[in-house]
């Protein structure tokens, strides 16, 4: 049987509903990294968790994904895309009820890492569907509804969790899940385009593989999530926890290298492209999590927001997302995506860039301009560096190098958080060091600052109204150093996306498949 050409693929509404149940699947998958972000507390006291355990109620789901991610593509090639996404969506459902009803911290880390482990086998297996299923001319528009839902869904995380626990409790962080997982796996199960499974490539199975990348990336994300708090290699168990990563990496590389059929198909690097391609992904998800991460952060500790009131204000990355997707999805049909690239680098980078001048006042209106221009960024990187890394290999090695892609800005991600927290930490040591030593005896501000607060405070405290006001103005002065290092962080962010522009030239010429351009 001769195969179907590319540009001869015929997409149904079949396969229209199919594919959109299973973005909403990815969009489920994404959303709960992030849900629980701003409900830690009210999840700690459900579940009677120190504060140090109840980190991993994020930890367990991440590194589960982040294991999972690379293994789809070969598991979507045996048992089938439709099956794999079918059996994924059940299993992700019946673990987020199952998180919802914990009855303990371990209990809920079980369950999580169950939700992580499966969920992460949607996110994949759905870019490399859009390259599977749909003509070239269409890939454009495809691209950028799945970038929509993948780069919106870390904003609405923590937004959307917060208000739900808020307006509920922290349970329907999860089975706000269940509705939507059933109605998706059954659409998935019956609109899916149904391949035939290859059960052969189970013969020479890569068990080694299989153990080998789990233990690596299982044991990257544990040192990236803990290492910040744990003065990183002071610490025994990161100084172990790297070790361990590190060797099972390099065997990861030889194995999947020297292997008859390996689990991981590494040659996907070969190709200069995707090899660049992924190195975007990686920036994309620095300034991704990064920013997102970030701000809610600012808001929360600085402003002293709420989890709606910070939810409201992030909602303006998301609107101008969506106000610029149609422009991108144009743009890719008639530009180089090498010069649109550029152009959504720039962007990202001057929005962060914008946020130079933080002060502890911003709030909704200081904080528009440089989240529209951030959120009207995000598709004009998107949409080109999926297209450059996926759009032109050959469907064989899609599924695969979609895991790869898609690994690529989890790990960036991950590495970012983990150098935010730790610069921000020692930004905020060394800012509070330099306001300290202004503020002495000698300064004359600084006395009659302290006279003003002492008489403001003694109707109320009395003899201990000059410790109160040598308190207040302490509270002040970590506010101060606070902010400047969350310029800090986004200003060192804005700067990898500087770098991300210096890659540019090793992009050969792109067009967007859709675009009837030259090829690759």
């Amino acid at each position: 049987m001769v195969p179907v050409r590319p540009e001869d693929r015929v997409v149904t509404t079949r396969d229209w509903i199919g594919f959109l149940a299973m973005v909403l699947g990815m969009f489920m998958a994404i959303l709960d990294i992030q849900i629980v972000a701003s409900s830690i507390a009210q999840i700690q006291a459900g579940i009677a968790a120190s504060a140090e355990e109840v980190s991993w109620v994020q930890t367990s789901y991440l590194i589960a994904e982040v294991v999972m991610i690379p293994l789809s593509g070969w598991a979507a090639r045996v048992v089938s895309t439709r099956y794999l996404f079918f059996a994924s969506c059940i299993t992700f459902t019946v673990a987020s009820a199952a998180c919802a009803f914990s009855w303990s911290i371990e209990s809920m880390i079980v369950f999580r890492a169950i939700q992580g482990f499966l969920g992460g086998a949607m996110i994949p297996t759905v870019f490399a569907s859009t390259y599977m299923i749909f003509p070239p001319r269409q890939q454009a528009g495809v691209s950028v509804v799945i970038g929509l839902v993948a780069t919106m869904a870390p904003t609405l995380g923590p937004s959307l969790g917060g208000w739900l626990t808020e307006t509920w409790s922290w349970h329907w962080l999860f089975l706000i899940n269940v509705a939507p997982g059933v109605i998706v796996a059954s659409v998935v199960f019956t609109c899916g385009r149904k391949e035939a499974p290859r059960l052969e490539m189970l013969r020479g199975f890569d068990l080694a593989g299989i153990v080998l990348v789990a233990t690596f990336l299982g044991s990257l994300q544990y040192v990236l999530e803990e290492g910040p708090g744990d003065d990183w290699f002071n610490d025994r168990r990161i100084v172990g926890m790297t070790l361990v990563s590190v060797a099972a990496g390099l065997g990861f590389i030889w194995r999947e290298l020297s292997a008859a059929h390996p689990v991981v198909d590494l040659r996907a690097f070969g190709d200069r492209n995707f090899t660049v391609g992924c190195l975007y992904s990686f920036i994309i998800g620095i300034g991704l999590y990064g920013s997102v991460y970030v701000v809610p952060l600012y808001l929360g500790r600085v402003r002293g927001y709420s989890a709606l009131e910070i939810g409201i204000t992030m909602m303006v990355t998301g609107m101008f997302q969506a106000l610029s997707a149609p422009l991108a999805g144009t743009l890719a049909r008639y530009m180089d995506l090498r010069h649109m690239l550029g152009m959504g680098l720039a962007l990202f980078g001057g929005g962060l860039w914008l946020n130079a001048a933080l002060t502890s006042q911003w709030g909704y209106w200081e904080m528009f301009l440089p989240q529209a221009v951030r959120g009207l960024s995000l598709m004009f990187c998107f949409v080109p560096i999926n297209a450059v890394a996926l759009g032109h290999l050959p469907p064989h090695q899609v599924q695969n190098a979609s895991g790869l892609y898609n690994l690529m800005r989890n790990l960036g991600g991950a590495i970012g958080l983990a150098g935010i927290n730790t610069a921000l930490t020692h930004r905020l040591d060394l800012h509070m060091l330099r306001l300290s030593e202004t503020l002495t005896a000698a300064r004359g501000t600084v006395i009659g600052v302290l006279e003003g607060l002492t008489v403001r405070f003694e109707p109320v405290m009395g003899v201990g109204a000059e410790q109160a006001a040598l308190k207040l103005l302490w509270q002040i002065t970590r506010r101060e150093a606070l902010t400047m290092a969350f310029a800090d962080v986004m200003m060192a962010v804005a700067a990898v996306f500087v770098l991300g522009l210096a890659l540019l030239p090793l992009l050969q010429k792109v067009h967007h498949p859709s675009g009837g351009g030259e090829g690759h």
